[in-house]
């Protein structure tokens, strides 16, 4: 066979071994703890160990801009120096001790990183006025179309600032031993930065990254991880009862068919973004919250928990103000950590490219009941979900794999042929596992 027609491998990054099975949670640092510091966060490791998270999410720790700031405190992605740790936070010494201490409890942690834009009174934009957008007057200018007037955006067409860059995000890797970062508004800075950048990164260390962007060319040689904000939308459109099941096979259809399988794609029911800005976080999914929350671990994807999730916080966080969490037991906290040892345990459901693919189960109630199953060698997984707020009794036509199954919340034996009939309650969820 001509060579030309034999496909190459699209994705051109190794995934770390340490994301396989890894669930991110994300800590908004200045609302983590009554401190509001990274040494007080340090005091909560071992506890996210207990819950079972394999990758830390650090909001920017960076000092932040005075100039236009927002609110008393501004916001952490106006950056006024890229090699700093913000006083509010702490020191250099306090995050190499959170990473250590992480590390040593067999966690990594990524930081989140602000490339697109800067604070008014970043030092650079007297040192390099070239590196920053101009508006029509020749001004320096926040990014067209949104609300961020405490920031400027920078010019990727400067190598200049492309060295600098690099280097700023080789500094965190070899000065903090950090394990990769968050990169905010990916889409906005020129894809070839960000494959040279990896490159860089990966001889230090094998890193993850993640980009708040949902796009299949991000992951080739740069990202392990996008975000899928269609997966929100269309599961929010379910739970708001202006959409049912066919929003699901809108998003996995088009994950399947466009994303390859080495793609990891996050999901979430909550993070600062919709916290910060529409006044809700998970709470928008009312009586559906648990089941939306056991599809993104369930389903392919790598799940996200914002911190206070396990908490069962449901206000809305100050975003440029102090507003600590309140922590409280809740049994969200008990979920959360059982749906990661399933997880963990089970490799079906394992982090692309490690774990399964879903395939349909056909059932007899299609716009109301969403059935999968995700199976690695002997180890099933078979999920439906009824996403109705009336109680549903369906058949499974083809269940794929039929045996004894183990259900999740009980414990029981349940057994699957095909046609077997199920009833779900209003927005319950069946998830019935298999081993060898």
């Amino acid at each position: 066979m001509n060579q030309k027609y034999i496909p190459a491998p699209y994705v051109r990054i190794k995934h770390p071994d340490w994301s396989r099975e890894a669930t991110i949670y994300q800590i908004n640092t200045r609302q983590f703890t009554p401190e509001g510091t990274l040494r007080a966060a340090s005091a909560q490791l071992s506890r996210l160990k207990t819950l079972g998270i394999g990758i830390l999410w650090l909001m920017p720790i960076h000092e932040i801009g005075v100039q236009n700031r927002k609110g008393t405190l501004g916001s952490p992605y106006a950056v006024k120096d890229y090699f700093s740790v913000s006083r509010e936070l702490g020191s250099l010494d306090d995050l190499k001790q959170f990473v250590a201490e992480a590390h040593a409890l067999d966690m990594r942690v990524i930081l989140d990183w602000v490339p697109n834009h800067t604070a008014w009174d970043n030092p650079l934009v007297q040192q390099h006025p070239d590196w920053y957008k101009r508006n029509w007057k020749g001004q320096c200018r926040p990014t067209p179309w949104w609300d961020w007037s405490d920031v400027i955006d920078l010019d990727y067409s400067q190598p200049g600032l492309r060295e600098y860059m690099s280097g700023a995000l080789r500094y965190w890797v070899q000065e903090a031993d950090i394990d990769g970062y968050r990169c905010d508004v990916a889409g906005y800075v020129p894809l070839d930065f960000w494959e040279t950048v990896r490159a860089e990164l990966d001889q230090i260390k094998p890193v993850f990254m993640l980009a708040e962007w949902e796009s299949r060319d991000l992951h080739a040689q740069a990202f392990d991880m996008t975000y899928s904000w269609s997966w929100t939308t269309h599961t929010r459109k379910i739970a708001e009862r202006s959409g049912n099941v066919e929003e699901l096979y809108q998003y996995y259809a088009t994950n399947e068919g466009s994303y390859p399988r080495e793609a990891i794609r996050m999901l979430s029911v909550s993070n600062h973004d919709y916290n910060a800005w529409d006044g809700t976080e998970y709470d928008i999914y009312g009586d559906s919250t648990e089941a939306m929350i056991a599809l993104s671990f369930v389903s392919e994807g790598m799940p996200l928990i914002y911190n206070g999730m396990e908490a069962g916080n449901t206000k809305q966080l100050a975003f440029f103000e102090r507003d600590p969490i309140i922590w409280q037991d809740h049994p969200m906290n008990e979920l959360l950590a059982r749906l990661i040892r399933l997880k963990k345990e089970n490799p079906a459901l394992h982090n692309a490219p490690w774990g399964a693919p879903m395939t349909q189960i056909i059932n007899s109630d299609l716009k109301n009941i969403f059935s999968f199953i995700r199976q690695s060698g002997n180890n099933r997984l078979v999920a439906a979900f009824n996403f109705s707020p009336d109680h549903r009794t369906f058949q499974l036509e083809e269940v794929i794999t039929e045996g004894h199954y183990t259900d999740f919340q009980t414990a029981a034996t349940v057994s699957l042929t095909n046609n077997t009939t199920m009833e779900l309650r209003p927005w319950a969820y069946r998830i019935l596992t298999m081993s060898a």
